[in-house]
């Protein structure tokens, strides 16, 4: 029947027998060969069978059997456009137009139709030469694992490693003498108290600790989760993983290459992926430190070194507890994916813990984004008396005597517990080899001031305070007290004066490097001067000098430079061992300043007995504070009352 249908269809209509067949029907006759060999070219594309398959489903089987013309060309139509809708018999000069554009479909079909012979060929011989290379492959590998990987010189090398890991040096002094409880921190009380309250809680914080270098911030991070596993209350667990790493070699790749903080995706085409997966396409993530610290604690020292598009990436994963990975390689159909990297895709990856970081910067130069998220905790500056007892309980670790007066000398050669500790190992392996030397290696080893000395001299240190308070008063002389960093410290400040040549034309100086700020201090100064005594400044000539030549940055060394300058135009004593901090106004008020906490420290660190602060500021003198008499004073007369000797 199919045969029948086909057949009739390629031959076309028959013209007639009569004589009387005019021209009309001669076109009709061609168009009817044309349409037949229409056909004729869809069973060479499609085959007989699914030709007579596709009429059926588009509803064309009935139009092909017809003996109109017309109506097998609307067959045409919906094989060819594969639309089944297509009802309007075409007639006239639609027909040969319908023909015209079927046509042209037909030998575009059939061009399609040779291009994908073509490249069919070539798929299957392509196909063929992978099934050959994977034979091969596979016959290598079988002769591989019956001869073994194993030569005579990987075999020597993997001798000498294995000799090499039966040798081991004894633990660092720093790993040695690192204080191994809370208790054993020395001069941080208040700090470990705030940061246990932060951290060791049933809602722990995100904590950036803020302090001077040396001052055990890292090591009380450590004890602080250590301490907080032990409490019932925290979530973390025994086995909750604390995970160290520097800021400063943190960097943002923006290939998004490698990315050793959040993690990385490894492209296939890209060096370093796997091989399966490389092979198969299959794009791999790979997760960073802030999934390795899941469940902990991440702690990041010097994290205001961060490059500032990390700690961009960074606050997203604080916000989501979870890192998002990306690759255009990644094909979630493809069969070839492991669940693994799917789940990592589609998921991401853990990452809830807690952000400790440590910097020695000032908080106004941290991201402001980074301090909203986070609590703020700020170490104290260790003190000489701090000092003695971290040298002396790391002396008490290694099993040394100290002569009298080593760890004192070491406390006023640093304020950093790192530092002292380190010239204190330095100076034990000095006295070991000197008594080696001297042939006596199992005596007991004492370390002397000689020792310290020459470790000291042959590290170029210098001493860590020069400026020390003296019980004799001097005129024109004061200390005042500077902030650098997280260390205060004394200002030298001296001022003389002299009657002008002439009268009225007296000249005010202070030395350039003092900075604009210092300037605008001696200005406010000498107004008050005549406000308060009456005289004339311009009939003296008066030089005020900030020995050394610091840079003081703020006002704070406006009541200093005042009484340094009625002492010298007076003739009246300053005492030795006082020193003063305060914005000076032009009405002489004392006004209030910053860094009091690190100002009061400078002072006792140089031996004074007194420190004078604006009454403004004492709501923020911390309690406890012993060593130094603390006064406070809100007019420049009190101030002046409380330095001038007696």
């Amino acid at each position: 029947m199919m045969k029948e249908i086909l057949d009739k269809l390629i031959r076309g209509a028959r013209p007639s027998d009569s004589e009387s067949l005019n021209r009309r029907l001669s076109a009709e006759e061609q168009v009817g060969r044309q349409v037949g060999a229409l056909f004729g070219l869809l069973t060479n594309v499609w085959g007989p069978e699914r030709l007579v398959v596709k009429a059926g489903k588009l509803d064309a089987l009935g139009l092909m059997k017809s003996d109109r013309v017309e109506e097998q060309v609307l067959a045409l139509q919906r094989l060819v456009y594969e639309d089944p809708t297509l009802d309007v018999v075409p007639q006239g000069e639609e027909l040969l137009r319908a023909i015209d554009q079927l046509e042209n479909e037909i030998a575009d079909l059939v061009a399609r139709r040779t291009v994908e012979d073509k490249i069919e060929k070539k798929i299957q011989a392509r196909m063929q030469e992978r099934q050959d290379e994977y034979y091969r492959e596979i016959k290598q590998q079988v002769l591989k694992e019956d001869a073994g990987p194993e030569t005579t010189s990987t075999l020597q090398r993997l001798e000498r490693l294995e000799a090499l890991d039966k040798i081991s040096l004894h633990r660092s002094a720093a790993e040695l003498l690192r204080p191994r409880s809370l208790s054993e921190v020395v001069g941080q009380e208040r700090a470990i108290a705030a940061l246990l309250a932060k951290v060791a809680s049933p809602f722990p914080q995100h904590v950036i600790m803020y302090g001077p270098p040396g001052v055990g911030k890292t090591t009380v991070a450590r004890l602080v989760l250590e301490k907080a596993k032990q409490m019932a209350h925290t979530p973390f667990g025994p086995d909750a993983p604390f995970i160290e790493v520097d800021g400063t070699t943190l960097r943002w790749d923006p290939r998004e290459v490698t990315n050793p903080l959040l993690g990385s995706v490894h492209d296939p085409i890209y060096q370093g992926a796997r091989r399966d997966l490389a092979e198969s396409g299959v794009p791999e993530p790979r997760t960073g430190l802030v999934t390795d610290a899941h469940g902990g604690v991440l702690f990041i020292d010097e994290i205001g070194e961060m490059d500032p598009m990390l700690q961009t990436k960074l606050l997203k994963v604080l916000e989501d507890r979870r890192v998002t990975f990306e690759s255009s390689y990644y094909d979630a159909h493809d069969p070839n994916v492991p669940k693994y990297v799917k789940k990592l895709f589609e998921e991401g990856a853990p990452a809830d813990f807690i952000l400790i970081g440590a910097t020695t910067r000032d908080p106004s130069e941290i991201n402001p984004a980074l301090r909203s998220r986070c609590a703020e905790v700020f170490f104290e500056p260790l003190t000489p008396s701090d000092i003695v007892l971290i040298v002396e309980q790391a002396a008490a670790r290694i099993g040394v005597s100290l002569a009298p007066g080593v760890a004192e000398i070491l406390a006023d050669y640093t304020i950093e517990g790192r530092k002292a500790v380190g010239i204190l190992a330095d100076a034990y392996g000095l006295a070991l080899y000197q008594a080696g030397e001297a042939g006596e290696p199992d005596r007991p080893v004492t370390i002397s001031q000689e020792h310290v000395y020459e470790v000291i001299q042959a590290s170029r240190l210098s001493p860590n305070v020069v400026k020390k308070a003296s019980p004799t008063a001097e005129v024109g002389r004061i200390f005042g007290l500077g902030v650098l960093g997280y260390v205060g410290s004394v200002l030298e400040i001296e001022a003389v004066a002299f009657p002008a040549r002439e009268k009225g034309k007296g000249v005010l100086r202070i030395n350039d490097t003092a900075g604009s700020m210092t300037k605008d201090s001696l200005f406010n100064a000498a107004a008050v001067v005549r406000l308060v005594t009456g005289e004339e400044l311009s009939n003296w000539d008066v030089h005020v000098n900030v020995v050394g030549g610091g840079r003081i940055d703020g006002p704070s060394a406006g009541t200093a430079i005042y009484l340094a300058m009625i002492s010298a135009i007076q003739g009246r004593p300053i005492r030795q061992d006082v020193a003063i901090t305060g914005e000076v106004s032009i009405r002489g008020a004392v006004r209030a300043i910053g860094g009091v906490y690190e100002k009061i420290y400078g002072a006792r660190q140089a031996g004074m007995a007194r420190v004078v602060l604006p009454e403004e500021n004492r709501k923020d003198v911390p309690r406890g504070v012993s060593g130094i008499e603390i006064c406070f004073a809100s007019t420049i007369e009190e101030a002046m009352a409380l330095v001038l000797a007696e």
